[in-house]
């Protein structure tokens, strides 16, 4: 239920960036087991109890709608020196009762709960979890807190509190990352909590960060324009999930400005459905772009489309304005940048709702003040390479990128650069992301880190404190992947059933630096393939003509062939890209690694 870590309290697995608490004694456990919050009609009980306490709508900054129908609304805020999240749950349509909590990955099963249920007679709110087989259970510790009910026009609003970390083994430890909320009806009356298997409920998930960065927001210049990059009324598809492609481009002669804030704009009933979205500027290299709107898989998909990939602007469900630091913008328009953008927008249909119009977006705002700094943004992590690889069937497999003290010490400014935000990515298999900081060799600082990322759900999120890189410094970018679902090999590469392992970090002042990754030698590859050519039965295919893939594919994956691959990933020297905008690399890269991964690129792509 909680993520692992160093213990403060016996059986807590406790995050080890959590601050240390306190543990109730054993009799206070035996007093919390007997405890559960009885709200007898709450409609009109705790109604009269609060009125004239109606919260301000300022005091829940963040919102985002829990199901498809908009029907369950959630507000919170957050309280960094109580180290606590306050809800605001509105309930627009009540039956007998719902669940709400947080799991590993979006389960009903061993989740941690705030439950409110009925009887048919008396009402009931309290703290429990449920076990793998669904079953539900009155937690001994009563860690959600409710603080109120009250009854207005658009349904109930329930108020309560939870701490960030607990000292509870049965309590999920809130973290920076991202937090998989789920939910529960309840359709009948219910005799008892210990009645309820959430197996057979009606339920769902939604993806927030919950503990969102306290950063105030900069003054915005006099002379800021506004710019919206939105869908032509698209007729959402009626499906589960959609990506849609839709091309945009600026005025001709576009001077240079700087994007200081950028937020969302999404069609008023369809908040619920806009899953996130995102705005690419297209590359320089080509002097124009064919008009596309339509899905970003479709076959009549341009295929020049695929050069759109420069980050302007990303937002998820739940997250608010992005506000760029004072003292810096993200520059588009002037010479060297293409006129021409790409938005893409996930639309999550699962009710298949048919002929939903939509023409939802992103609001740039920028400016032709130009600050004193440009933005930059660095991709960090894996080389997208096939030399990459997880085999099948692993529940947590490891990989990581390395962007080296050497890459920084020659590309970085001696006055280092400045990273305020970062975009954590990986394709379907990726469950876990961290960037770490290290000088001569000891860690220093976690650049971001999210223990329960998702594939879809990504956002450029601010960073609490802005992290200073200098050059000699070292970023390492790790991934944990998850293919017990899958029957060969995963590689690296761009493909949605490949994989990637990057962060591109935001930062100022923009350098020539725009890659610094790694991926293991080519060369100890080849040796590997050997190796488990002379120790397995079945042979490998090495044949000059076969692909890196094909050969990944061959292998049997048996205990020997998986442990020397973790070995191989984890010792080996590593081949590393320094790259300039220009995609040029820069001067320290090894020439004959650089003739073979063209050969490798030539073989496979």
């Amino acid at each position: 239920m909680g993520t692992p870590g160093a213990g403060c309290c016996p059986g807590r697995m406790q995050s080890s960036r959590s601050k240390p608490c306190s543990c109730p004694s054993l009799k206070l456990r035996e007093v919390a087991s007997m405890y559960f919050t009885l709200v007898a009609a709450f409609l009109v009980i705790l109604v009269v109890a609060l009125q004239g306490s109606v919260p301000r709508q300022s005091d829940f900054p963040y919102k985002v709608p829990l199901d498809p129908q908009g029907l369950l609304e959630l507000s919170w805020n957050v309280s960094y020196p109580e180290q606590a999240v306050h809800f605001q749950l509105l309930i627009r349509e009540l039956h007998f009762g719902l669940l709400f909590g947080m799991s590993d990955r979006g389960e009903l099963e061993n989740a941690d709960l705030a439950v409110l249920w009925s009887d048919g007679h008396n009402s009931y709110f309290g703290d429990a979890w449920s076990d793998a087989k669904g079953q539900l259970h009155m937690d001994s510790q009563q860690d959600y807190q409710l603080l109120g009910a009250r009854r207005a026009p658009e349904g109930l609003y329930l108020l309560f509190r939870r701490a960030f970390s607990t000292c509870d083994p049965k309590d999920y430890l809130i973290e920076d990352g991202t937090v998989h909320l789920i939910y529960g009806i309840l359709e009948k009356p219910v005799r008892s909590l210990q009645a309820i298997n959430v197996s057979a409920l009606h339920g769902g998930l939604q993806r927030v960060q919950l503990l969102k960065p306290n950063i105030s927001i900069p003054e915005l210049p006099r002379d800021m324009q506004t710019m919206e990059i939105t869908a032509p009324d698209v007729v959402i598809p009626s499906q589960e999930t959609t990506y849609w492609c839709y091309m945009a481009e600026l005025p001709e002669g576009f001077s240079k400005h700087h994007i200081i804030m950028y937020e969302p704009v999404v069609t008023a009933g369809n908040e619920a459905l806009v899953h996130h979205m995102e705005v690419f500027q297209c590359a320089a290299d080509f002097d124009s772009f064919p008009r596309y709107n339509g899905p970003c898989d479709s076959k009549m998909k341009p295929e020049r489309l695929n050069y759109c990939r420069h980050v302007l602007a990303a937002w998820a469900m739940g997250a608010q304005a992005f506000y760029y630091p004072e003292e810096a913008g993200l520059a588009f328009g002037g010479p060297g940048s293409s006129r021409y953008l790409r938005l893409e927008i996930h639309y999550h249909n699962p009710l298949v709702f048919k002929g939903r119009r939509d023409s939802s977006g992103i609001r740039l705002y920028y400016t032709a003040t130009l600050r004193p700094y440009d933005a930059g943004i660095m991709e960090l992590g894996l080389v997208y390479t096939p030399v990459m690889a997880i085999p099948p069937g692993e529940d947590n497999f490891i990989l990581t990128g390395y962007c080296t003290d050497k890459c920084t010490q020659l590309a970085l400014p001696s006055a280092g650069i400045r990273i305020f935000a970062s975009q954590l990515h990986t394709h379907l298999a990726g469950r876990k992301v961290v960037t770490v900081l290290t000088r001569d060799g000891r860690e220093r600082q976690i650049v971001n880190a999210d223990s329960h990322y998702s594939p879809h759900f990504q956002e450029i999120r601010m960073l609490k404190e802005v992290v200073a890189v200098f050059p000699g410094d070292e970023l390492i970018t790790t991934c944990t992947y998850n293919t017990e679902d899958r029957s060969r090999a995963t590689v690296g590469g761009f493909g949605i059933l490949e994989e990637m392992c990057v962060n591109y970090v935001h930062y100022y002042p923009q350098t020539q630096l725009e890659l610094c990754k790694s991926a293991v030698d080519p060369g100890y590859l080849h040796r590997y393939f050997n190796l488990v050519n002379r120790f397995n039965d079945e042979e490998v295919c090495m044949c000059p003509q076969v692909s890196v893939p094909q050969q990944f594919y061959s292998i049997p994956w048996n205990t020997f062939n998986r442990d020397v691959l973790k070995s191989l990933y984890g010792f080996a020297p590593i081949s590393v890209h320094c790259n300039k905008s220009s995609a040029v690399r820069f001067p320290f890269s090894d020439p004959k690694s650089d003739d073979f991964w063209k050969e490798l690129s030539a073989a496979n792509y």
